[in-house]
């Protein structure tokens, strides 16, 4: 399915009555990991500012044992300090990387603002070396905007 055609069910995703917020980003990240084959893992990650950490939320794949992520350390830890979107095409290459699984070849990962603070990120996980581009990014980042209404 394409992005644009995932863009309104997202939107209704968020806009769904007597859900709650956790059930909402769950439908979210499987709607995600359903729709887009190189999709693998999706999750969220909410910043706890005055620890400098990021724990784990709603997402859809494999387990993973890392619940709580350190500023700065691996490719979402770094995104919490960046504020930017970061593409990993391939996560063998990089030295600041926290390794979920063998499987994983690439990960992307795009912050969630709301009024103007950077309060987690969508972190997806790729089974395929370098399938992110820019349609992702633009995608996942109107996600996130969706997703922000959920904290207003």
């Amino acid at each position: 399915m394409s992005f644009e055609n995932l863009k309104p069910l997202v939107t209704a995703i968020v806009a769904k009555e007597n859900t709650s917020r956790d059930e909402k980003l769950l439908a979210i990240c499987q709607l995600l990991a359903d729709a887009v084959e190189y999709y693998n893992w999706v999750g969220y990650y909410f910043a706890n500012h005055e620890a400098k950490t990021l724990h784990l939320g709603p997402y859809v794949g494999a387990e993973t044992d890392h619940t709580i992520i350190p500023f700065g350390k691996g490719i979402c830890g770094q995104v919490a300090v960046s504020n930017s979107n970061f593409v990993v095409p391939d996560v063998a290459a990089q030295d600041n990387y926290i390794a979920c699984s063998f499987t994983v070849k690439s990960e992307i990962v795009v912050p969630l603002f709301v009024n103007g603070i950077n309060i987690g990120q969508i972190d997806i996980d790729s089974h395929v070396l370098d399938p992110f581009t820019e349609a992702d990014e633009r995608f996942l980042e109107f996600v996130n905007q969706e997703v922000g209404r959920l904290f207003l």
